[in-house]
């Protein structure tokens, strides 16, 4: 007497159509955000430029509808009796927002990077962010 054979294991079906579609949709789409965080990351940590500029510091405030960031505006004047220069920067530190925001009306010195290409205007409204500041002595 022999035993009933077992039918024979069917393989296990692969991973549905569905799913196939789903993970490269997936990937597809977070593909280009993960790049796009990598360059935000790049542009804001790669600066290309910096230095120092130094004038009369006219206005600091917190702008913004959904993104609040701090923007300022420096007068840089040569010549008394002539026009100045106007200097829009953006202040990424909120301790150096509070620092700036007591020396508004007097003369001041700051130092800055450059960052060209940030995608968005939620880091700042301008390239410039302002790291550090000094007051200047009058004369």
């Amino acid at each position: 007497m022999t035993a009933p054979e077992s039918p024979a294991a069917e393989p296990a079906p692969g991973p549905s159509r569905k799913r196939r579609i789903g993970k490269y949709l997936a990937i597809a789409l977070a593909g280009p955000l993960l790049l796009l965080a990598l360059y935000t990351w790049l542009v804001l940590h790669w600066d290309y430029s910096n230095g120092y500029r130094s004038g009369m510091l006219q206005k600091i405030s917190k702008k913004g509808w959904v993104c609040k960031t701090y923007e300022g505006e420096l007068w840089q004047s040569v010549v008394a009796q002539v026009a100045p220069n106007v200097w829009n920067f953006s202040v990424r530190d909120e301790r150096i927002a509070r620092q700036l925001d007591s020396l508004v009306g007097q003369s001041v010195r700051v130092h800055y990077t450059e960052h060209r290409g940030v995608p968005t205007t939620c880091f700042g409204e301008t390239p410039y962010f302002v790291d550090s500041v000094s007051v200047v002595a009058g004369p």
